[in-house]
């Protein structure tokens, strides 16, 4: 069984994110478990690790991402780049150094926008941490979806057919993708 963590570069309860990723958890073949992976963390410090007063919520968040075999992000782009949260929980998993939880973890982005550019800052400048922290990202295809909120059904199901089509061929190439690149 490989466990997939979706992470999600968005806070509010009814973000497209949280909603895009909730299509796209549903397109995993059998032998893959999807689990959904809270940021809840404090801004990162890192005279908390140096000092061992490691707050309970970074260590509940690498110890759970531990247990992940892969990770999707899924993500706004917030001012041309990712939303602090998400960079938050990059930095909280990368530390101590040395010690870091995403190390050799494949993974794949997806960013989204009310907007045509569909968060094509967040998604590059994600790429460029997650090449620093080790992570092999799925190159091809690329997903960009742009208009999420016209995509969207009011349950919040994706509603165009080519959309579902490409999500699908997405989930596709990440899985091949896990398979070649998971240890």
């Amino acid at each position: 069984m490989t466990k997939v963590g979706i992470l999600v570069g968005s806070l509010r309860k009814e973000s497209f994110s949280k909603k895009l990723a909730a299509n796209v958890e549903t397109l995993f073949p059998e032998g893959y478990v999807t689990e959904f992976i809270e940021i809840d963390l404090s801004l990162y410090n890192q005279d908390y690790d140096d000092e061992n007063r490691v707050p309970a919520e970074y260590t509940a968040f690498r110890n759970k991402m531990k247990e992940i075999d892969a990770v999707l992000f899924v993500t706004p782009e917030y001012n041309r780049s990712v939303p602090a949260v998400l960079k938050n929980a990059l930095d909280v998993g990368s530390r101590p150094y040395g010690a870091s939880i995403w190390n050799g973890k494949p993974a794949a982005i997806i960013s989204q926008s009310p907007s045509r550019l569909s968060g094509l800052g967040a998604n590059h400048h994600l790429r460029q941490s997650l090449v620093f922290l080790n992570l092999p990202v799925l190159q091809q295809p690329e997903a960009y979806i742009g208009f999420v909120a016209d995509l969207l059904d009011e349950n919040g199901k994706v509603k165009d057919e080519g959309t579902v089509k490409f999500l699908q061929s997405f989930v596709n190439a990440f899985v091949d993708f896990i398979k070649k690149n998971h240890a």
